[in-house]
């Protein structure tokens, strides 16, 4: 099985993916992953990569299909992909096509997180970590037991993502609703998309998916 999963940024795809992973045996192909993981390597693509993301400008499309195939190309027939962060585009969809195709695959899910944009963003913003472990932690849903240290490790230094803020994730967002929802139609037309509720809890979320892929 080959899947996409969608939804804005912050709805979960990469948790989700991430247990799809150890429950499954299938590999999260994320494009964010590939790109660092790519500059990191002594290879032609890597070191075009590199240079795109030093000057600032946006990886290509082709770029990004490379990097896909080269991955594909790598995996056995048998291990299933879920695709997190692409396809963004109606050129990345069709694209996405050919790639699967060129490898014997098709496209058997979308699955999109459907998220309330106001809850997404207070979830989001509210979340900080624990400096030394690295333990998760919100400030309205998820407090230490004891203010300020840490319940793993008992350390009293946290820290938040710089891009943790309303004004980037609404931007983000609305980049989201603008780029990559209107490739949903092109999906629902081969019967491809089926959603879930993304703001219901992690263990919710996973049970709804496995019910899709178990059909």
């Amino acid at each position: 099985m080959n899947i996409i999963l969608l939804g804005p940024p912050g709805a979960g795809k990469g948790t989700q993916a991430s247990r799809l992973e150890s429950d499954r045996g299938m590999v999260q192909l994320s494009t964010g992953d590939m790109l660092r993981a790519a500059r990191k390597a002594d290879t032609p693509l890597g070191a075009k990569v590199a240079a795109v993301m030093d000057s600032g400008a946006l990886v290509s499309d082709e770029i990004v299909s490379a990097l896909i195939d080269d991955r594909l190309a790598a995996l056995s027939a048998e291990q299933g992909t879920i695709f997190d962060g692409y396809p963004r585009t109606a050129a990345q969809a069709e694209s996405l096509d050919a790639i699967l195709a060129a490898h014997g695959r098709k496209l058997g899910r979308v699955i999109e997180l459907e998220v309330n944009e106001d809850a997404l963003v207070e979830r989001i913003v509210g979340r900080y970590t624990c400096v030394k472990c690295g333990a998760g932690y919100h400030d309205h849903f998820k407090q230490p037991a004891v203010s300020g240290v840490c319940d793993v490790c008992g350390s009293t230094e946290f820290k938040r993502r710089a891009d943790d803020n309303e004004e980037t994730v609404r931007t983000r967002m609305a980049e989201y609703r603008a780029k990559t929802v209107p490739i949903l139609p092109l999906y629902e037309a081969r019967g491809l998309v089926v959603r879930v509720d993304g703001m219901a809890d992690i263990e919710q979320v996973s049970t709804q998916i496995a019910a899709i892929l178990n059909r």
